[in-house]
């Protein structure tokens, strides 16, 4: 018996959208035109957590462009000229260097530099080498966080859109049970609901995969390519 209700189920449901098709094409340009908020409303429920995990994507792609922009960890001509400093043994003035530059390897230069002490050498240059590693380790958890999230949205807008889907298809069969069986029509608005939710949570979700790893391999690129320039400053201290 439920088997068979499905079989109607899945019937209806195709035939449903010719009869759409051929009502709209007897109907009246302004009856036959459906706009945007129609469709939400169609939707249900479920479109108002997708369109807030809509924004919210919106809103991190922005935040995650401005934050993983290059110039926010550094640059070759910083990393020559604080290299060039502390092989010529001026650790004084790199440091003043490192602290007016911004960028990510310019502070924790600025923070590891005044760990550096010229009667102990080789230990401090350890000390200060871990202090760069911990600064950027810091900066990877704050940048990653807000990445992390767009990953989330990703895994989150298809279930909600599934969600919205079971949720049509449960009214669906209740309006059959109700005595839908012989007007389609009654099956419009469920099945509507149903097709629209998971559409919407797979149009969101594709672009958040997309972002994350394009925002998670940026992130990567950036800190390997300042942490190489770090290492190298690190090594160029003097170590007698």
């Amino acid at each position: 018996m439920i088997t068979l209700r499905i079989t109607q189920f899945i019937l209806l449901s195709l035939a449903v959208p010719g009869a759409s098709l051929l009502a709209q094409s007897e109907s009246s340009p302004e009856t036959a035109s459906s706009s945007l908020w129609s469709m939400i409303e169609q939707g249900g429920w479920a479109m108002v957590p997708l369109s807030i995990c809509s924004l919210t994507l919106i809103y991190l792609a922005i935040h995650c462009t401005r934050e993983t922009k290059p110039v926010r960890f550094g640059n070759e001509a910083l990393a020559d000229r604080l290299e060039g400093l502390c092989k010529k043994g001026k650790i004084d003035e790199a440091f003043t260097a490192a602290r007016q530059d911004p960028s990510l390897l310019g502070r924790s230069l600025a923070a590891g530099l005044p760990k550096f002490d010229s009667d102990s050498a080789f230990a401090t240059s350890e000390k200060v080498d871990e202090t760069v590693r911990e600064q950027f380790e810091l900066e990877e958890h704050n940048i990653g966080q807000w990445i992390h999230y767009i990953n989330v949205i990703a895994s989150v807008s298809p279930m909600i859109g599934l969600l919205g889907t079971v949720s049509g298809m449960i009214g669906a069969f209740q309006t059959m049970s109700a005595g839908g069986m012989g007007r389609p029509e009654l099956l419009a608005g469920d099945i509507g609901e149903a097709l629209i939710t998971t559409a919407t949570g797979l149009c969101i979700g594709i672009p958040a995969m997309i972002a994350y790893s394009y925002f998670n391999n940026r992130l990567n690129n950036q800190l390997v390519e300042n942490a190489q320039r770090a290492n190298a400053i690190c090594e160029s201290l003097p170590r007698s």
